[in-house]
């Protein structure tokens, strides 16, 4: 199977450091090889370990085990952690291309994304709300027919809506809504993460899950519909659930994945649980995409502090997903 791709992010956050401490526990870990993406100088400021130039992907295995692997993406600028500029966007940015291009044509077997600042890219014309979109459009596919997951060890959490006010996000919920993320998350549980029948489970809109309409109709007029329409389909899906007892240890024992209706209902409990293990899996995409579940974190880069462990949590999720794929297509 051909390595993984990783991109380093943007060169004055964490994403490098946390690359680099990947590499570092690829034995204790049993990471699948990889190669990063990005300025070398963004990881020489920041690490003193061994890192080797390759000109293509290939050339990973006979190397990763001495080295860490570095295709260069064109002069980042003044590099300096912590401090973010339009130069360093746009190697971010090259450096995702990069890696997504390698991915779909198969030089690479999926991708690990490092944080990027998207304030940063902003300044130099980016037009995405973040990397899923982006990465999502390159692929060819429309960012409706993609799906944000959360996953940690214990839990799998999927925003339906996700960076929308919460004043807005009932205006943003329909019964088609919820039938096509699910769509979406049981093809990718099924393909991804080899699971045959995937539960599913969806939380209510209200307290309560509405408490039967008492505290509000969104569980009746569109939440209770759209699990109807997805067990027509053979889904296997229940709920609304009450979204504070569907967290615990028992609950979380009886599905695979939770859906849940706004950004906070999903990643308050996955970063609860796992908050240095969290990984974002993009699923609805032709390759595979996972990536740490934090941000740039400028305030601490380039002091050694960056824990690693959503990035490394990330690079084995994503080696494990590609590994199934191709048992599939076996």
């Amino acid at each position: 199977m051909p390595p993984l791709a990783v991109a380093l992010g943007d060169p004055a956050g964490i994403g490098p450091e946390i690359v680099a401490k990947a590499w570092e526990a690829r034995n204790e870990r049993r990471l699948p090889p990889f190669f990063a993406i990005g300025d070398a100088r963004s990881l020489e400021i920041v690490w003193k370990g061994p890192i080797v130039r390759i000109s293509e992907p290939a050339e990973v295995n006979g190397l990763f085990e001495d080295a860490l692997p570095l295709l260069q993406v064109e002069d980042a600028g003044d590099i300096v952690p912590g401090e973010p500029n339009p130069a360093g966007a746009r190697c971010s940015l090259d450096s995702l291309e990069m890696a997504v291009g390698l991915a779909r044509s198969g030089a690479a077997s999926g991708i690990a994304t490092a944080p990027v600042s998207k304030a940063q890219l902003y300044g130099i014309g980016f037009t995405h709300p973040g990397q899923t979109e982006f990465i999502a459009e390159r692929c060819g596919i429309f960012g409706g027919n993609v799906a944000m997951m959360l996953a940690g060890p214990t839990l799998r959490t999927v925003p339906i809506t996700i960076h929308v006010p919460l004043r807005e996000v009932i205006d943003r919920i329909s019964i088609d809504l919820i039938v096509a993320c699910a769509r979406t998350v049981d093809r990718g549980l099924s393909r991804d993460f080899g699971i045959e029948r995937p539960r599913l489970a969806v939380a209510g809109f209200n307290p309560h899950a509405g408490e039967g309409g008492a505290i509000g109709r969104e569980e009746i007029d569109l939440i209770q519909p759209a699990i109807e329409r997805l067990r027509e389909e053979g889904i296997d899906v229940t709920g609304p659930l009450p979204a504070d007892t569907m967290f615990h240890a028992r609950a979380r024992a009886t599905y695979d994945v939770a859906l849940c209706l706004y950004h906070d209902q999903a990643l308050i409990p996955i970063k609860t649980l796992h908050f240095d293990e969290g990984v974002n899996v993009t699923l609805g995409l032709p390759i595979v995409r996972a990536a740490p579940d934090h941000g740039t974190a400028f305030n601490i880069a380039g002091r050694n502090e960056a824990h690693p462990g959503a990035m490394i949590a990330a690079i084995a999720l994503a080696g494990s997903c590609a590994a199934n794929r191709a048992a599939q297509q076996a």
